[in-house]
């Protein structure tokens, strides 16, 4: 349907667009609550680009005047055109549904997105240029989400994050995001340092943030070929096991202005970590 050329529906319409089939509206119903909801205009329309067959349902909220925005339009557009069940629904409705009010007038019930598994590791090592970034311990999920935008916009390969003791990739982290959580692969490892061993031994070069006395100032190092950056929790920083898993530490340098605070939040240090790497390999 094209909304610059054909009439668009009532809000009526809205409330029972097609579903695929009868079946469907039934599993609807008896698997809505058990499934993860997805919200923001770009969580969604990422979601409906990579994995629509694991999309059970798209909530829409129209504007005052009973129609959706261009935005919701082409979502609706995207839901509909893989038979997935659309429907109008109250911005409280659409609150309750993701436990969040920043849902931008559009939710999606779908499974969670799998995680990649570490066989992957093996095909990317091969790579002469391979990019990790690995996350220790990072607990709270909007600095994971943001963590992840970070790295799908710099080039980074893979992200690699210990099992436990680490958020999920839950819908904020998608929202957060910004839909990056859908493109990149995320690997869960069960031992951190384990696979941090088999790395160096496959050639790459882990370089690991930290304050500490040993460490060399990001603009010093060369982070051309096979390379792992590794940023820890703002808390507590890269477990010990982990650091001494590192080949090189690394440190932001910081404006020297008194009475400053010398600290940066994990993932804008990731951003300007990942920036960094990005503009020496692209010279």
């Amino acid at each position: 349907m094209n909304a610059t050329n054909k009439k668009r529906p009532n809000r009526g319409d809205y409330r029972n667009l097609p579903k695929s089939s009868a079946h469907q509206k039934g599993e609807a119903r008896s698997a809505k609550a058990k499934m993860p909801h997805f919200y923001g205009i770009h969580a969604v329309t990422m979601l409906l680009k990579r994995r629509p067959e694991e999309v059970l349902a798209v909530f829409v909220q129209l504007r005052e005047d009973g129609q959706p925005s261009h935005e919701h339009q082409r979502i609706i557009e995207m839901a509909q055109a893989f038979g997935i069940s659309v429907q109008y629904a109250h911005k409280d409705k659409l609150s309750q549904l993701c436990d969040s009010h920043q849902h931008q007038g559009v939710v999606a019930s779908a499974r969670a997105k799998a995680v990649a598994d570490e066989a992957l590791l093996d095909v990317l090592m091969d790579k002469p240029d391979v990019l990790f970034l690995v996350l220790d311990q990072i607990t709270d999920a909007h600095n994971l989400g943001a963590c992840l935008r970070s790295a799908c916009a710099m080039g980074v390969d893979a992200v690699i994050i210990p099992k436990h003791q680490s958020a999920p990739i839950t819908p904020t982290v998608a929202k957060v995001s910004v839909g990056a959580s859908e493109v990149i692969d995320v690997v869960l490892v069960t031992n951190l340092a384990r696979t941090l061993d088999k790395l160096k031994k496959a050639g790459v070069f882990v370089f690991g943030t930290a304050l500490d006395e040993t460490a060399k100032p990001v603009q010093a190092c060369d982070f051309v070929g096979k390379v792992a950056i590794i940023m820890g929790s703002e808390g507590e920083g890269m477990r010990r096991l982990t650091q001494q898993m590192c080949d090189t530490l690394v440190y932001i340098p910081m404006a020297d202005r008194t009475g400053r605070p010398q600290s940066l939040n994990v993932s804008v240090a990731t951003g300007m970590m990942l920036y960094e790497v990005a503009r020496q390999r692209q010279k």
